[in-house]
């Protein structure tokens, strides 16, 4: 393995859990753009927060399903994802006991259930990576 890439099959495990997060991620912020207007009064945050957090998820899956589909995996973007993914996950839940947002119940409950998501992308990303080694 060379710093910068690996072109063997070892990267499949590391691909398959960056493309589960690109598409979880990228349906996700789709939902936020398309279902602002609906959402607002189910999780709490406004439509423009909503739809703000959307642009940001769709063009993040975007970067995270083409660092899937490189021919060669570059374990520093990827490392730079797992980073991304934990500050994610621990923003969420500090988000929501900071009460800054505004969640609604319903709104806590689906941004903790967010954090554990993409906290286990994190995870199995960090899986990925070692089995490179």
């Amino acid at each position: 393995m060379t710093a910068s890439t690996v072109t063997t099959s070892r990267s499949t495990f590391l691909r398959l859990a960056l493309a589960l997060d690109a598409v979880v991620t990228g349906v996700n912020g789709l939902g936020y753009l398309a279902g602002a207007d609906l959402l607002t009064d189910l999780l709490g945050p406004g439509t423009a927060p909503l739809r703000g957090i959307g642009a940001f998820l769709v063009v993040y899956s975007l970067a995270v399903g083409l660092l899937a589909r490189r021919k060669s995996v570059n374990p520093a973007a990827t490392m730079t994802v797992i980073a991304l993914n934990i500050a994610w996950a621990l923003g969420s839940v500090l988000a929501v006991v900071t009460g800054l947002i505004g969640f609604t119940t319903v709104g806590a409950l689906w941004a903790v259930a967010q954090a554990l998501v993409v906290g286990l992308f994190a995870a199995l990303q960090i899986i990925g990576l070692r089995r490179l080694r």
